[in-house]
């Protein structure tokens, strides 16, 4: 039995393979079609295709980035790679594998890499491609683009330095990977030191781990910090959280006496470079009580209807106001509204095109990474703003008649009492004529021992700023305390 299982493994694989090659040529068509009917419509060259990306994303059930990179190598298997293509197709090559191909060989003309693409995949080459482990295929390969052409192998590598650079991107539990691409001399350099340094403080007696003390350094050295100081450094945290989790303190919920209403999650949104993550009420307090050592927190809020719908007023304006875009990306908390995407917001876009009579509104707006707000723009796409479940929604409509919605995330209610509740029964009451024992309020009562939350932005600054609150968390000296709770924001009745 175990032998049918380890058999039925590698045919569920090679047939994964073969599926790969057929979504591969199903995009080619797409993308080739799809650019003659632009062409026939007038659009200009640089614009043809623009979507294709998006449509293949989205079909794969993955982000238009993915959806791109997927189309740029099936490009290549299916027009310049034959024996790659065919390898894939019949299940020899994995599309990981085949993949790596495309970008090795990305540098070298098209005749060159025909003949690499011979002479690994080709009949002669798969006895020895057989069994080859991915960094021997890797080897192999760019031995075989030497041969070809040493020049165009240096002049990658002269493009690989003119692209060095730094970068973050979110890790779990509320950490990052901070990533700098640099020469390898440098890069081997620099971790040599930073790996001598933290030996030299373990053998004085350091409590931390090598690794620890290396990423302390690393960032003492950066930021220009004393040694120790590392979290001292004024950011801005940008996190949504609840005032449960913030004001009340470690008091416990009246249903469920083990559970504290200040534990309650945040969520750090896209205004930190790192991305955004969801983290516990006490990593959260965490967060602000750091940034209140170095005199950086502050709190400020923003605010949501009795429904629990974010509040905006619309605008005459082309462009999204500086209110109204914070409400926006704080909506979406950071990431791109497109269905399957995972990029922060970088464009605050007009779901109905302002050209088309759109308004400037929140109800009209959502987030969008670059490539998803472009892609939107070309031929045949529509879009149109709806609610599901109260929330704000956008259905998207591509050139082949595929419809999806993408819904923002579900956002913390307010804080919302019985008396709230008919209040804002009697004001629909009297809007729409109805008697008030007629109207059946649309949002219902908190659920008992579980406080519905409201949304706030915790910033970091340098300065403050006067529509900010200062917040200190309990165990601060009490005449700071004192002061500060005294204080009270207008907008915030």
């Amino acid at each position: 039995m175990q032998a049918q299982w380890v058999d039925l493994l590698g045919e569920l694989e090679a047939l994964k393979n073969t599926v790969t090659a057929t979504q591969a040529r199903l995009a080619v068509a797409l993308d080739v079609a799809t650019r003659a009917d632009e062409a026939r419509q007038n659009v200009g060259a640089v614009r043809q295709g623009r979507g294709v990306p998006n449509q293949v994303g989205a079909a794969l059930q993955t982000s238009a980035h993915a959806g791109s990179a997927f189309l740029a190598a099936a490009r290549v298997w299916v027009t310049q790679m034959p024996y790659t293509f065919d390898a894939l197709r019949t299940g020899v090559l994995s599309s990981w594998r085949a993949t790596l191909l495309v970008k090795e060989t990305s540098h070298l003309s098209v005749e060159h890499r025909a003949v690499i693409d011979e002479q690994v995949c080709g009949p002669a080459g798969l006895v020895a491609l057989a069994g080859l482990g991915t960094r021997r295929l890797v080897a192999w390969v760019k031995k075989l683009a030497a041969g070809l052409d040493v020049h165009a192998c240096v002049k990658r590598t002269a493009r690989a330095v003119a692209e060095r650079g730094v970068s973050v991107r979110p890790a779990p539990d509320l950490m990052v990977y901070l990533t700098a691409l640099v020469p390898m001399a440098q890069g081997v350099q620099a971790y040599a030191q930073l790996k001598a340094h933290a030996e030299g403080l373990k053998a004085g007696g350091d409590g931390r781990g090598t690794g620890q003390i290396m990423a302390d350094t690393l960032v003492e050295r950066v930021t220009g910090r004393d040694p120790g100081a590392a979290d001292a450094v004024p950011v801005t945290i940008n996190l949504l959280v609840s005032d449960q989790t913030l004001l009340t303190g470690d008091q416990p919920t009246q249903s469920d006496p083990d559970r504290h209403r200040s534990d309650r999650p945040g969520v750090v949104l896209e205004g930190m470079a790192a991305g955004v993550g969801v983290v516990p009420g006490p990593v959260a307090r965490h967060l602000v009580a750091n940034g209140l050592d170095a005199d950086a927190a502050w709190l400020r809020a923003i605010y949501v209807d009795p429904r629990g719908r974010l509040l905006a007023t619309s605008s005459t304006s082309r462009f999204h106001p500086k209110g109204l875009s914070a409400l926006l990306r704080a909506r979406e908390q950071g990431i791109c509204a497109t269905v399957w995407c995972d990029a922060p917001v970088r464009h605050l876009d007009h779901v109905t095109p302002h050209a088309e009579g759109g308004e400037t509104s929140l109800g009209n707006g959502q987030g969008l990474c670059a490539r998803c707000n472009h892609a939107k723009q070309a031929p045949g796409w529509r879009q149109k703003a709806t609610q599901v479940d109260g929330r704000h929604a956008v259905e998207t409509l591509t050139p082949t008649g595929h419809t999806y919605v993408s819904v923002a995330p579900r956002p913390p209610e307010p804080v919302r009492t019985e008396a709230a509740n008919q209040a804002d029964a009697r004001v629909t009451a009297a809007s729409t004529g109805a008697t008030p024992a007629a109207v059946v309020p649309t949002t219902p009562a908190p659920t008992p021992g579980r406080p519905p939350r409201s949304r706030y932005s915790i910033g970091c600054h340098t300065t403050p700023r006067s529509t900010a609150i200062a917040y200190h968390p309990p165990g601060r000296q009490q005449r700071r305390r004192t002061r500060h709770q005294g204080r009270t924001h207008p907008d915030l009745t």
